[in-house]
Formats: structure tokens, sequence, C-alpha cells
């Protein structure tokens, strides 16, 4: 039996919520001036923005990612706890995408399609040390499918442009 090793275990970055976090500073500094200036009883209103960016910032960190030399297992919800798991035999794909907002911050996304039925593409957002994860990705996929005996074979359209 093979030893299953994690490669990487953890969320996506908060900086995904950095427009949710702006948005609700800013309703939060209006109500607090309305609050000061007119309607003292506005301040209550202050739990919607903070309870909006305490949302956003709860689902995020429930999503967990685990990827291990075999698989890849997505975690998500807060009250109920939902897990999917990717085998990586199946991924068909795996490309680094780094915009320049992420890559500022050291940050980048993996896309993988995959022949998985349930998961034909899976998208690990936002992620720290994600070329490094690439290369580990790749070399486990690589692994899992010699070990699997599986080969991806590639069909190209013929002159008519059909299968």
């Amino acid at each position: 039996m093979s030893e299953e090793r994690t490669l990487f275990q953890g969320s996506s970055s908060q900086a995904l919520n950095f427009g949710a976090y702006l948005l609700s500073g800013i309703v939060a500094v209006a109500l607090v001036v309305v609050a000061v200036m007119f309607l003292p009883w506005l301040a209550l209103g202050l739990a919607i923005p903070i309870g909006y960016a305490g949302w956003n910032w709860l689902l995020l960190r429930s999503r967990v990612y685990e990827v291990t030399t075999e698989r890849i297992r997505v975690s998500t919800g807060i009250l109920t706890r939902r897990t999917d798991e990717l085998e990586l035999y199946r991924v068909e794909d795996i490309a680094l995408v780094e915009p320049l907002s992420l890559r500022l911050l050291g940050l980048g996304n993996i896309e993988l399609a995959t022949n998985d039925n349930s998961n034909p593409k899976l998208l690990l957002p936002a992620i720290k040390g994600v070329k490094q994860l690439r290369e580990d990705l790749r070399k486990a996929v690589e692994e899992r499918r010699e070990k699997k005996h599986v080969r991806v074979t590639e069909f190209e359209p013929g002159p008519g442009g059909g299968a």
C-alpha cells in the first residue's frame, strides 16, 4: 500500500475578500459619521457591515483544500460540511494563473481540467506558494497515472472539424 503524503493543506488567501472588506469599511465609516452628526441610533447599523465582512471571512476560511500525493479534497460549509475528492490520475491539465493583483501578494491560482464528471474544472484560488504546489502536483499526477496505468490520449479533429 502506498504512503499518501500531504503536499498542501489550507484555505485561499483573505485577499480574495478585499472588495467585501473595503465595502464594509466604507459603509461602517459612513454609518459612524451619520450617527455622530445626526442620528445616534444609526450606530446600531454597524452590525450589518461588520456581519457582512465576518460572514465573507468565515465562508472563505471554511473552504479547505488538501492536496495529497493521491487526491485533492475540498471541504466546504459552515454549518453543514461537504467534502469532495478528486483522484489525481483524473487530472488532464494543470494551469498556473497569476493575475497582477495576486502576484503582488505572492499568490496565484491553480486551474485543473479533469475527466471527473462531478468536478470537470477545479480552481484553487489565491494560494500561497503556488509555483511549488503546481510543480509538486504535476509530479504527483504523473506518479498516480503510472501507478494506476492510466494513459491520456489526445485526439485532434479531422479535416472536417469533427471527431
